[in-house]
């Protein structure tokens, strides 16, 4: 599952992460699925998920013009299989059709810790915009999210 060096960036329509934290599954299934959790990581908003298929909530964010993004997301719930992934759809709710992403987190037993994939699909690389997007949304989930992530991880006991 794992992607060879610059083989993520081959595919414009998504962005692959692929990050191992020295945690349990159990214990980084809670963070990206207690919304307690969730809101010390993810945006503003993210305290309202709750792990039920069909179940929608807003995050917000910075409103980012140049992507065409209003900084209101909507979330709907996928589907998931309890410590092993989750998927949810991400679309701005402003925009009808401007970003209609899904968010797939895969979680993989490694020794004593988890490799987390994430798979954040939906990308139109004939949209500058969406371009942009896809750019500015790779930096921040490999930096930021996942550094968040990692630091929440490190305070649940």
């Amino acid at each position: 599952m794992s992607t060879s060096p610059g083989a993520a960036d081959d595919d414009l329509t998504a962005i692959r992460v692929d990050q191992f934290f020295p945690h349990p599954p159990a214990k980084v299934w809670r963070a990206l699925t207690d919304p307690e959790l969730l809101a010390q990581w993810q945006m503003p908003g993210s305290e309202d998920f709750r792990l039920e298929v069909g179940h929608r909530y807003r995050m917000t964010s910075v409103p980012r013009p140049n992507t065409g993004f209003s900084g209101v997301v909507e979330v709907s719930v996928l589907g998931y299989e309890a410590e092993r992934m989750l998927r949810v759809r991400w679309a701005d709710a402003a925009r009808a059709g401007a970003a209609d992403w899904t968010i797939t987190w895969t979680l993989e037993q490694e020794g004593r810790g988890t490799r987390l994939f994430l798979v954040h699909e939906g990308f139109d690389p004939d949209d500058p915009a969406q371009s942009m997007a896809r750019r500015i949304m790779d930096g921040g989930w490999r930096s930021h999210v996942m550094r968040a992530l990692g630091q929440t991880l490190e305070r649940l006991r």
